[in-house]
């Protein structure tokens, strides 16, 4: 059998690009939306540019947003610290132990954080004062015949649990609870062997959470924690309900209540809250990338393994 000579060479393949009609659509129907966006804020006068430029940065408003930023660190740095100790509890052996710790992450992640801050806004209804000593006192110390509450000392309690430390105290121990559960799944994404390993080196269960575990839980626990930061600055609009006065959306609730310009005061919050989360935005990516830096020289380690075959040189 022999080849036929003389056939004509196939023709060259015409590569047609796809085509991607609803791309363009898609670009068509935001760029409208995005012009009549536009036309709406530069056109509509309900939003009264200059009076809310004026108004955003007077004094009062400017300590509102200072107020804001330092509860939001405190507030964090408290949460975080009890996100930590509920954690390790939630993980202890002792049964009596990880059910305290259940409890409380239960029921701060259960109740709305605007009826908790409202309910820890009236504590000194319960408690017309805070104090020390015995339980049952005054009954205890009637039984042998004396007199007196057995009360060590005690405190006004309206004086302690003002506006400002109930909305603090609400607000850390609700983030507490979810920092619990954060700093719990991070704990557990960690490999047991290496806790075995530390514990045959020695160390006790406290210095293998705090030298081992911890530091490379750090990677599943910063990216949540941030989103936590941004989410505990937008609540500490919350705080207005307590009531704190000297609290940023209080500041320009008031400015809008006593001007009767509500709806631009509502504009400037929005504009302050966006500018101070942006920036948190900024931090959390630098340091979610500081973070990931071994693994992500990891994944390319591994990636790399995967693509180049066995025995291959690799320049």
């Amino acid at each position: 059998m022999t080849e036929p000579t003389g056939q004509a060479r196939p023709e060259p393949i015409k590569a047609v690009p796809v085509r991607h009609p609803g791309r363009w659509v898609g670009i068509v129907v935001v760029a409208i939306l995005t012009a009549m966006f536009l036309h709406m804020l530069l056109t509509n006068d309900a939003f009264q540019w200059q009076f809310m430029f004026d108004n955003m940065f007077s004094e009062p408003v400017l300590k509102g947003a200072w107020t804001t930023l330092w509860v939001t660190v405190v507030a964090m740095i408290l949460g975080v610290v009890i996100g930590v100790i509920i954690a390790v509890m939630r993980l202890s052996p002792n049964p009596v132990i990880s059910s305290a710790a259940f409890a409380y992450t239960w029921f701060f992640r259960a109740v709305p954080r605007v009826v908790l801050l409202v309910l820890f806004g009236n504590l000194g209804i319960l408690y017309a004062e805070v104090g020390f000593g015995l339980p049952f006192g005054e009954q205890l110390l009637g039984l042998f015949g004396l007199e007196g509450s057995g009360q060590i000392f005690g405190v006004d309690a309206n004086k302690i649990l003002s506006g400002l430390v109930a909305g603090l105290l609400g607000l850390s121990l609700s983030e507490g609870a979810y920092m619990g559960e954060i700093v719990r799944a991070g704990i557990q994404s960690i490999d047991p062997g290496q806790a075995e390993a530390a514990q045959a080196l020695g160390m006790g269960r406290g210095l293998t959470m705090q030298r081992i575990v911890l530091p490379q839980a750090m990677r599943v626990i910063v990216p949540p924690t941030g989103n936590e930061t941004i989410a505990m600055l937008k609540d500490t609009a919350l705080l207005a309900f307590v009531p704190v006065t000297n609290e940023l959306f209080f500041q320009l609730q008031a400015i809008g209540s006593r001007t009767f310009q509500v709806f631009p005061m509502l504009v400037a919050a929005c504009l302050w809250y966006l500018s101070m989360t942006s920036v948190l935005m900024v931090g959390q990516y630098f340091l979610e990338k500081r973070f990931a830096r071994g693994v992500q020289g990891r994944a390319k380690e591994k990636l790399l393994k995967a693509t180049v075959p066995t025995g291959a040189g690799i320049e």
